[in-house]
């Protein structure tokens, strides 16, 4: 171990894949429940860039991106396969690693990986899910096992410069925010410098919505819609308004949006009322602050400040 100070360390930028979702050289964790959409996700974002273009740069060509994608879940050959074609991926780009035997599964932190990508110049490996490549011996929930896995992992995805994405399921607990419900130990979603939730809106039951609840390299990501169509493909249909809490509980969108207006125009049909008093209202019906201020901001809404207290009034 050598000492050194930071005046000898040459400041550099972060490099994107997908800007500012998934950085390059860094872990990214998409996490979700069972079904909504996690893999066909990673299947567009691996189509885009087997055919030469950045999720946000789709406009300008550039050479075909390798993308290693390994999966544990699903068949390659009846699912895969044929969805990656559907959304015409070009398939020469897109490769992944067959188990030789049960013997040798891969891992997290093994060799093979870091020489499949190194040896492909790789700029995407996708693990999904997580739990099937930390080992018989490692238990995702104690931080002790996972912390020296995460961290050799980190370290091959900065020595290739390749965006490394771990798809995970979300845990029961219904109700806790989205950054803990990944599965296994906080310590996991600690070492990723980005965390993005997919989720289905119940109120829209084609359209996924995809936000990014944690980015230590840049601010957080607009939610971005996407439209589930026939054989698994996303179609992007740009931002999309909505808290991703309430979508994780359940709320429909348009129910909840409908909900809270209704709410704002009776609150205050007969004259002004106190912020604070809408809030808690709001919070009775389950219903978030941003939420709350996004139906405000719609129906137009005036504040007013008397003394210390805010009042909200409809406008004349």
């Amino acid at each position: 171990m050598q000492l050194i100070s930071l005046d000898e360390i040459q400041s550099s930028s972060t490099q994107w894949l997908w800007e500012p979702y998934i950085p390059l050289g860094k872990i990214t964790i998409i996490q979700g429940d069972p079904g909504e959409g996690k893999t066909s996700l990673m299947l567009s974002l691996a189509t885009v860039l087997s055919r030469g273009y950045l999720p946000n740069v789709e406009d300008k060509k550039f050479e075909p991106f390798e993308v290693l994608y390994l999966n544990a879940e699903d068949d390659y050959r009846d699912t895969i396969k044929p969805r990656l074609e559907a959304a015409k991926a070009d398939c020469t780009h897109i490769h992944t690693l067959f188990e030789e035997s049960e013997d040798e599964p891969l891992t997290l932190d093994d060799d093979r990986i870091a020489n499949a990508i190194l040896g492909l110049n790789a700029k995407l490996l996708v693990l999904d899910p997580i739990q099937a490549y930390l080992g018989a011996k490692v238990d995702m929930h104690r931080a002790n096992e996972i912390r020296p896995v995460m961290k050799k992992l980190a370290e091959i995805a900065a020595c290739t410069n390749c965006a490394v994405v771990l798809i995970g399921h979300m845990n029961k607990a219904q109700g806790m925010k989205s950054a803990y419900r990944g599965l296994g130990s906080i310590d996991i979603t600690a070492a990723a410098r980005s965390v993005i939730v997919v989720a289905k809106d119940k109120s829209n039951p084609d359209i996924r919505v995809v936000a990014q609840i944690k980015n230590s390299l840049a601010p957080i990501g607009e939610t971005l819609g996407f439209r589930f169509c026939e054989n698994g493909v996303f179609k992007s249909i740009g931002t999309y308004e909505c808290d991703i809490e309430d979508v994780l509980l359940g709320i429909g969108t348009k129910n909840k949006c409908t909900a809270v207006e209704e709410m704002l125009k009776d609150e205050l049909s007969d004259g002004g009322k106190p912020q604070s008093e809408l809030v808690v209202k709001a919070s009775e019906m389950g219903i978030s602050v941003s939420t709350l201020r996004k139906a405000k901001d719609k129906l137009g809404v005036k504040s007013e400040k008397k003394g210390a207290t805010w009042y909200w009034h409809l406008s004349e």
